[in-house]
């Protein structure tokens, strides 16, 4: 699965989300919204944002139990 995490530095909730990926076999790619004045505007208050395979799956939090489903659902 193709994996996008949206984060900035110092972000405690960022990495939170990468270990919680991590744990489930993703590989997320992280992308620092500070570099990006268009992610930027887009993300400012919401990181970490998670997309999987070109969709939008979480805000601000990742939820395991939503993470699950999703992949189980996958396979």
């Amino acid at each position: 699965m193709k994996t996008i995490l949206y984060t900035r530095p110092g972000c405690h909730l960022c990495d939170d989300a990468r270990q919680l990926l991590e744990r489930y076999g993703l590989q997320p790619k992280s992308v620092n919204i500070d570099l990006d004045p268009e992610l930027l505007e887009k993300f400012d208050t919401c990181v970490p944002v998670v997309v999987i395979d070109g969709k939008e799956r979480f805000r601000g939090r990742v939820s395991e139990m939503l993470l699950q489903r999703l992949l189980r659902h996958r396979t």
